[in-house]
This record gives C-alpha cells, sequence and structure tokens, in this order.
C-alpha cells in the first residue's frame, strides 16, 4: 500500500483510508499521518538562536515540535469523519 497520493496539482497527499484508519485509532496509521506532517513540523519548528558571541544561527525548537506533534494527534484522534 502506497502512504501518499498525488493530487491533480502534483502535491503528496495522504489515502483516505489512511485518514480513516488513523481516526479510528490504528497506531500504523498514525504513524505514517505523523510521518508524512514531520517535515511540516519541523519547518515550523525552528527558531533563530543566538550563541553566547552573538552569531545568530537557526535549529530546531525541540519543545515546540514535540507540542505540534502532540497538537496533530490529538487533532486526528477527535476528528469526527462524515459520509
Amino acid at each position: 500500500m502506497k502512504t501518499t497520493d498525488k493530487n491533480e496539482k502534483g502535491i503528496n497527499v495522504l489515502p483516505f483510508v489512511v485518514v480513516q484508519k488513523a481516526v479510528e485509532g490504528d497506531i500504523v496509521s498514525i504513524n505514517k499521518v505523523m510521518k508524512h506532517y514531520e517535515g511540516y513540523i519541523s519547518c515550523l519548528s525552528v527558531r533563530k538562536m543566538y550563541d553566547e558571541y552573538g552569531n545568530e544561527y537557526y535549529c530546531v525548537d525541540e519543545t515546540l515540535r514535540s507540542r505540534l506533534e502532540a497538537k496533530l494527534l490529538k487533532t486526528v484522534l477527535g476528528f469526527k469523519m462524515v459520509r
């Protein structure tokens, strides 16, 4: 089973079956959803930091990343499927 499909614009999307099973609580499907959004969450978690010499650098804020992952998990498990 493929974990992603492409829509008409060429953007990777999760198959409906994976989302449906994730909402029902299937661990494998939940992990596929989390893996699908892993890069996006990491991009959102990047913060500008400064060291003791004033040099600027970017790094992933692990606290923010884990909060975003928890929020995604909570949203997936609380999602209501309507047909």
